[in-house]
């Protein structure tokens, strides 16, 4: 299965969270085994030897992802979650969605001093949530050192802001027009 074939197995939801909007649902992807295993494979692959330190995943598909993408790289995972689900000490970061704004926050321990990180999540649009975990991997000392998604809106422009910042970024599959 390469990445033309998974495409295929994600949902398209027009007009939700709002009109206007054509959500990609991945949950279909993640429904199929082969599909599921695959997407991980295909994404982890470009990072084997990379040195990676870490894997952060994005509330919440990024979490399905990044957990699995840790385990075959052989690196830790640290939850980046939306506000007020972390039980320790955080740090957190404000952000807009083409929809509407939001706030990440992540465990003021997540990140090592120096920590190259991977930063995963299903899907880039706007950038801004990935920009904000960015940010906040940073105040930690930390570095992401790349970026993995399935999906890119590349007419929204989110990866080419994380490129602006230095961060590269790799995606599986892109939906123009969105």
């Amino acid at each position: 299965m390469n990445a033309d074939d998974l495409a295929l197995l994600v949902r398209a939801v027009p007009n939700y969270p709002k009109p206007g909007i054509m959500f990609r649902d991945v949950t279909t992807l993640f429904a199929d085994p082969v599909g599921m295993k695959r997407t991980v494979e295909l994404l982890a692959d470009p990072f084997a030897d990379s040195g990676i330190d870490v894997v952060a995943g994005i509330d919440a598909r990024g979490f399905i992802l990044g957990g699995a993408m840790a385990m075959t790289l052989g690196t830790g995972f640290v939850a980046v979650r939306k506000k007020g689900k972390l039980p320790a000490a955080v740090i957190g970061e404000d952000y807009a969605l083409e929809y509407g704004t939001d706030r990440l926050e992540l465990h003021q321990d997540a990140i090592s001093d120096g920590a190259r990180v991977l930063l995963v999540d299903d899907l880039i649009a706007t950038g801004g949530t990935a920009l904000a975990a960015v940010r906040l991997v940073e105040r930690l000392g930390g570095s992401v050192a790349a970026a993995a998604f399935v999906i890119d809106l590349p007419d929204l422009g989110g990866a080419a802001a994380l490129r602006d910042k230095g961060v590269s970024v790799t995606s599986l599959m892109y939906f123009e027009g969105e």
